[in-house]
């Protein structure tokens, strides 16, 4: 009789080992999937059901089904069953706009919090500093640049939680000196301010070569919020791209290569993470819109613009891609794009966990950068 009962329960208890050894051993590669599979997929809010804009949007790597975002006036939330249910994980700290939010690739415990939205719209607030947590939410630690007051982006090294770098846009109504690129080495213990073009020029974008964080980008924007104006003048003379391929120590210039100069001012920056050389920016100038470069922007001529731009480009443009290497996320700010490339434009609905950005303005909702995924073959 024992016996009876051992054979199948042995049996089964090898299957569902079997079973999570497969899972473990399956390679990270995205599926191939059909798009005519979700032509008939209609968009849906998934809430929290409240007003106001959202601006920072990250998931945590091997863990599907769980999401954070911060809102500008509301703080930071985050669910743990795809949407379904959100809960705020923040009211216990004295700001409540949130720029930025990133969680450390090598720990999903440690999150990086930036407050102040940098979108330098008619209505913003304003931030302190950074914030960090090491229980995924639970408790949070005040961790410095209390006078940055607006920070774009946070790019955490893949390997090292405790290397952080930091866009900080900084004061929008007037200049100071706590703006630009900062990096922290320890986990925001101490910061060091690593590219620094003036009082008046915060940094509005960053991101990592894939597979190698030595190599950096950094997009720089001089803007500013004047009274009694709807939108700032955003093309100031030092705004601009930089490289760095020393770990943030030293910057260079990125410039001519068929990149624009005159009347620049923000800049998105998306590398595709499966081919590290292709880099994709959309750019306010006077020849903006979505410029490609198949050689990181490193060679004579290296840019082409595969798109024009269309008005708001100063508040919308980021670019996150997704993890194929022809794929990235289409602002709405793009006006026109020409009929050749948009015959190599294949758009679907389906819904990728790399947004970022979801604004809603006035009585428009703009999708800007969020879950379009355009797969651009050429």
């Amino acid at each position: 009789m024992k016996l009876r009962c051992i054979i199948p329960a042995s049996f089964s208890f090898l299957f569902a080992l079997s079973g999570a050894i497969r899972l473990i051993a399956a390679p990270d590669t995205p599926k191939q999937v059909d798009p005519k599979l979700f032509q008939e997929l209609q968009w849906r809010s998934i809430g929290p059901f409240r007003g106001g804009r959202a601006l920072a949007v990250t998931g945590v790597r091997g863990q599907s089904e769980t999401y954070y975002f911060g809102a500008v006036g509301g703080g930071v939330w985050k669910t743990n069953d795809a949407g379904r249910t959100w809960k705020p994980i923040f009211d216990s700290q004295p700001i409540a706009s949130i720029g930025a939010i990133a969680v450390a690739p090598s720990d999903s415990n440690i999150i990086y919090v930036g407050s102040g939205e940098a979108d330098m719209r008619s209505s913003i607030s304003y931030g302190n500093g950074m914030y960090k947590s090491t229980d995924a939410g639970k408790t949070w630690t005040h961790i410095g640049l209390r006078d940055s007051r607006q920070i774009a982006r946070i790019l955490v090294d893949p390997r090292d939680a405790n290397k952080v770098f930091v866009a900080a846009l900084g004061h929008p109504y007037g200049p100071n000196q706590e703006r630009g690129v900062f990096h922290s080495k320890d986990g925001g213990k101490h910061w060091q301010k690593v590219l620094f073009h003036d009082e008046n020029t915060g940094a509005i974008d960053l991101a990592f070569e894939p597979g190698n964080p030595r190599t950096i980008y950094a997009a720089l924007w001089q803007t500013r919020r004047p009274p009694w104006s709807i939108y700032p003048p955003s093309n100031g003379p030092g705004s601009g791209l930089y490289r760095s391929v020393d770990g943030g120590d030293h910057w260079q210039p990125v410039t001519g290569q068929g990149f624009p100069s005159e009347g620049l001012g923000r800049i998105g920056i998306a590398f595709a993470p499966s081919n590290p050389k292709r880099i994709y920016l959309i750019v306010d100038a006077k020849e903006g819109g979505l410029y490609r470069s198949d050689t990181a922007g490193k060679s004579g001529s290296a840019f082409r613009r595969i798109a024009a731009s269309g008005d708001a480009a100063g508040i919308s443009t980021r670019l996150p891609s997704t993890r194929k290497i022809q794929t990235l996320c289409i602002s709405r700010t793009l006006r026109s794009i020409s009929r050749a490339t948009a015959a190599k434009l294949s758009l679907f609905s389906k819904a990728i966990p790399l947004a970022r950005t979801i604004t809603h303005c006035g009585s428009i909702l703009m999708i800007r950068c969020a879950w379009l995924q355009a797969a651009i073959k050429g």
